[in-house]
């Protein structure tokens, strides 16, 4: 069992804490019903409120979805708090929040999925399928919180971006920004008006493809923006795990 977070009953407030360092699962939920029914179990003993904690690199994509659906479904209030990054999977994790909010030092990121296949022509088309579906559906949760275009969102994970928390609470994927003592931002551009495109030099390069919900894709992927020599790549024991996700 890959138990990845920890529930906390805060003395000065009496309301209970939920803490998620570091990745969501390094196992797929996928076929496993021990550890999302321990997870269920614990959250079901919270009878207030709840503060979530948040500082992950990402990871399953299925463990994120289920978290994300016990979160929304809780019977109280639950409130996000981004303390450092919120990347992946992480990312839909934090949309569960009736509010969320993220420390001025704090980052989402956002990304298309990806996954490894191996087999004939149509074993890659099903693999592109369901990359599409799992897209889809992480569009889904963040369209709810932002209520921005799905086209743009799409976009944002195509790029691979990267939002930091000015930039996070003016999209809408956060209510607002910790220990701010009045909110300055500006509003988000209305949603029918057309973006206008970057000149060609002011572009941003554009990000290497990495796998949502992947540790090691994420933290490769931030390593390379902190040196271009960094190799990058999936370990061979991270592929084996994913090409067994592909049979069922």
């Amino acid at each position: 069992m890959d138990k990845f977070w920890n529930f906390i009953k805060n003395e000065e407030t009496e309301e209970t804490e939920l803490y998620f360092e570091g990745p969501i699962s390094t196992e797929s939920w996928l076929g496993d019903e021990i550890t999302p029914a321990l997870f269920r179990d614990e959250l079901a003993k919270v009878s207030g409120d709840l503060t979530v904690w948040i500082n992950s690199p990402g990871g399953d994509c299925i463990s994120a979805s289920q978290i994300y659906t016990m979160l929304k479904n809780h019977k109280s209030k639950v409130t996000v708090k981004i303390d450092g990054i919120a990347a992946s999977a992480a990312s839909v994790v934090a949309m569960a929040g009736d509010e969320t909010w993220i420390s001025p030092t704090g980052y989402l990121m956002i990304h298309n999925p990806m996954t490894c296949a191996a087999g004939n022509k149509a074993d890659m088309e099903k693999a592109i399928a369901l990359l599409d579906e799992i897209k889809e559906g992480i569009i889904n949760a963040y369209e709810e919180k932002t209520h921005l275009s799905r086209s743009k969102i799409a976009k944002m994970m195509d790029e691979e971006t990267w939002i930091n928390a000015k930039k996070a609470k003016q999209l809408g994927f956060v209510d607002g920004i910790l220990f701010s003592k009045k909110e300055t931002e500006e509003k988000e551009p209305d949603k029918d008006e057309p973006e206008e495109e970057p000149d060609e030099k002011q572009k941003p390069k554009k990000a290497p493809e990495s796998m949502l919900y992947s540790t090691s894709a994420t933290n490769a992927s931030l390593m390379q923006k902190i040196s271009a020599s960094t190799p990058t790549g999936v370990p061979i024991n991270q592929l084996e795990k994913r090409l067994a996700l592909l049979k069922y």
